[in-house]
């Protein structure tokens, strides 16, 4: 019987889900070190045997893997230097055997100084090769079983692969008893004995989790068990939902049961492509929050403390740091680690399922799209309307929703600035993606896997992530939450796309900050055109009020685009947003009037472009702003001397950007 019941559907071992799921997370580690596993040698240690469905499928992921030592409860392999093409087909022939284990291996292939021996001898003879690359002295001769595996555990590789049964890692705060594995005691290690670069945990419990934190903590990169083999729950989560929804197509008759048997066995692959995409972006969240986390550690401290209150967090049971370690991780820029951000991720998708659910945001139509993108393409394109009657359809929405959305950011932040609800913040999110596209903008980003360098990608995905949530809370406050999401998305989009079309970017961004990020991009072999997309985004913020006041006015977007600008221009609105990205902030506070101030500097700028534009007709927009500066030379000048002083005066802070905010709104209201 497969995972989802019955006696048809995905064999995990045959697609190798599981371990294809966990090697995601390789690759991404490596790839943050500038490492392409599928092409660059590795060297690699692992726990398991070729026959294991996990280990197994695992060393079959890439050609390019050098695995130099393994074990299992009967053996431990040892190759110092292997050829990685004839180990990988070896290895490939035995994992092909009904049965095998690593007494299978041809001998013959293993490299000087390997070998296979029996963990039940009493000692095994140390020559070399042996001795170098696992740290023993010239002295020691032999090793029992045990301490040969632990010498493994803690030899300079870059990947331990966990394939196998076991805990091998603890903390050094823990006991073996503690543990609970006592088949393990033995050759278990401390998380700071590790040296390691990479660990991918597709066994579940490979190390404890304070182990993991202690690991990453000095210096390694990790998840958890949870995210690393959680492609196999995916895989069997999608099966469930698939055979409902098939089962329901046979039961009126539109497929009987041999055609429902054939189709799912068809769409293995794409399947797998949907699990693997979760298994990518998950990972991909986890990297962003880690860096976050270092930068505004404080912030997510009060997530944590807002999770205990609102999702049942247990800080003590999840082994997450208390408030006191916090600050002395702060004190060393330490941030948190992958291990912790892991379990913080899952607890925010769960909270903010269980608003989606309580709400009615799932009754809105235009969430049909998620309902549609969780199944192959090749179902959705044919059974749209058996989906409508599937009978967790709200679940599968709100499923598919949390993930789009805490891994492209989550709803933190935007929930300590605005206080709204998780399905409040949910449903602008979703609007302020469908309005500017980004779900587009996201794939061009990760496209550049292995193009661009891991970091450029990194800083791309911030600078989007930072436009999605000022755009997220432009809808919050400036929509009606009764109205249908696609009637708000119609109203925005076709005004969006045609000020994108506008030379605004050449005309408006010739600024310096523009100017360097556009170059640091284009240098990493980013394109031209995202290059300057994502450069300009912080002009784009503006987009919304630009289209906004065109309505309200009824003059078209791009000449209200233009006196808007050159409004902006004259009284340093777009120097003082320049000025914003570099203000040093001491904690979240600073960091939340810094926010609230170039809100109100947008909103001053909005009401200045619709009193300028009042009464104006279209192509004298332009016109029209520039007599009002003239008729109000003044005050411009009065606000430029102010910021012309602060030029002079050296690093703007929060309260000298607090004050000129003031000094122009006192412009604008006069």
């Amino acid at each position: 019987a497969f995972a989802s019941g019955g006696s048809v559907g995905y064999d995990h071992k045959k697609m190798g889900i599981t371990a294809r799921g966990a090697w995601v997370s390789v690759q991404r580690h490596f790839r943050e070190q500038g490492i392409d596993v599928q092409k660059d040698n590795i060297t690699v240690a692992g726990i398991g045997d070729m026959s294991g469905d996990v280990f197994g499928n695992g060393l079959l992921c890439s050609k390019a893997v050098k695995l130099i030592a393994a074990f299992d409860h009967r053996d431990i392999f040892i190759d110092p230097d292997p050829d990685p093409a004839l180990s990988y087909d070896e290895r490939k022939r035995i994992f092909d055997l009904p049965r095998s284990s690593w007494e299978d291996y041809n001998k013959k292939l293993i490299s000087k100084g390997g070998g296979i021996y029996s963990r039940r001898a009493k000692s095994i003879p140390l020559n070399a090769q042996m001795k170098e690359l696992f740290g023993f002295d010239d002295e020691t001769n032999s090793a029992t079983p045990s301490d040969l595996i632990r010498a493994i555990l803690k030899s300079h590789i870059d990947l331990l692969w966990f394939g196998g049964i076991g805990t091998y890692v603890k903390a050094h705060s823990e006991s073996n008893s503690q543990v609970g594995d006592r088949a393990n005691d033995l050759i278990r290690i401390n998380g700071k004995e590790l040296n390691c670069k990479v660990i991918g945990e597709g066994g579940n419990l490979g190390c404890t989790q304070l182990g993991r934190i202690e690991y990453c903590l000095n210096g390694g990169m990790m998840n958890t068990d949870a995210v690393d083999n959680s492609a196999g729950v995916d895989c069997s989560d999608n099966e469930v939902n698939i055979k409902i929804l098939l089962n329901s197509i046979v039961a009126d008759g539109t497929l009987t049961v041999k055609q429902r048997d054939k189709l799912l066995e068809a769409m293995t692959d794409d399947v797998a492509e949907l699990v693997l995409r979760d298994n990518y972006l998950q990972t991909q969240a986890i990297s962003l929050a880690k860096s976050s986390s270092v930068r505004q550690l404080d912030s997510f401290i009060r997530y944590l403390d807002e999770l205990e209150k609102s999702a049942n967090l247990d800080r003590e049971l999840e082994f997450l740091p208390n408030d006191e370690e916090l600050v002395e991780r702060e004190e060393h820029a330490l941030g948190l680690t992958r291990p912790e951000i892991s379990v913080l991720i899952a607890y925010t998708k769960m909270s903010l399922f269980d608003s989606l659910v309580a709400s009615d945001i799932l009754d809105d139509p235009y969430l049909e799209k998620f309902l549609f993108k969780s199944f192959p393409k090749r179902l959705s394109d044919q059974y749209k309307d058996a989906m409508r009657n599937h009978q967790l359809r709200g679940q599968i929405i709100a499923k598919v929703i949390c993930n789009d959305i805490v891994n492209r950011g989550g709803i933190q932040a935007i929930k300590e600035e605005t206080g709204a609800s998780g399905a409040e913040i949910a449903r602008a999110a979703i609007i302020t993606s469908e309005v500017f596209e980004l779900d587009s903008l996201w794939d061009q980003i990760e496209s550049l896997d292995y193009k661009a360098s891991a970091t450029i990608q990194m800083l791309m995905l911030m600078d989007v992530e930072e436009f999605a949530r000022r755009q997220t809370i432009w809808f919050l406050n400036n929509t009606d939450s009764r109205l249908p999401i696609l009637d708000i998305i119609n109203n925005y989009k076709p005004g969006i796309i045609k000020l994108f079309k506008m030379n605004t970017v050449a005309e408006n961004s010739s600024d310096e900050t523009f100017m360097n990020k556009t170059h640091m991009y284009t240098e990493q072999h980013v394109d031209q055109d995202l290059a300057q997309h994502i450069a300009s985004l912080d002009i784009k913020t503006a987009a919304c009020d630009l289209v906004q006041v065109a309505k309200e006015l009824n003059i078209d977007v791009t000449d209200i685009a233009k006196a808007y600008f050159m409004l902006g221009n004259k009284l340093g609105f777009d120097w003082l947003r320049n000025q914003a990205e570099l203000v040093e902030t001491s904690d979240h506070w600073d960091r939340l009037a810094v926010n609230s101030i170039l809100g109100d500097l947008q909103d001053q700028q909005k009401i200045l472009t619709r009193t300028t534009l009042s009464g104006c007709k279209g192509k004298d927009t332009l016109k029209a702003a520039e007599k009002w500066v003239a008729n109000n030379q003044p005050a411009t000048v009065r606000v430029n001397k102010l910021l012309q002083d602060f030029q002079n005066s050296g690093q703007l802070n929060v309260t000298k950007m607090g004050f000129a905010a003031r000094q122009i709104r006192n412009v604008v209201v006069d």
